[in-house]
């Protein structure tokens, strides 16, 4: 009879979370989500604004040196490429942020 008895003294431990352990953890990355990303976004912006004020800057840059060597050449993002005052992708930024030579 000794097999069937049951020891409820012994009582089996799980250990893990709870599903309230579990919310709260959930509740607070979320609260740390909605703080961060539209904090990100914000200096995603900043970022790209410097960094066309910097393309800007460079472009001018390069067509003084431009015409400051007296190349013959019309002044276009073409022949700047061409010439190796810009690089292709300079130009194709520039292009696309509408960044205007001087003389266009």
């Amino acid at each position: 009879m000794k097999l069937f008895k049951i020891d409820r003294d012994k009582k089996k431990s799980y250990s893990g979370f709870t599903l309230i352990e579990m919310l709260i953890v959930l509740f607070i990355i979320a609260v740390l989500v909605l703080i961060f990303v539209p904090n990100l976004s914000s200096q995603k912006e900043e970022i790209t604004k410097q960094g066309n004020e910097a393309l800007t800057k460079v472009v001018h840059s390069q067509v003084e040196l431009f015409l400051m060597n007296g190349e013959t050449d019309a002044l276009n993002y073409e022949n700047l490429v061409k010439l190796k005052y810009l690089t292709q992708d300079q130009s194709d930024k520039a292009q696309k942020s509408e960044i205007k030579l001087q003389g266009e």
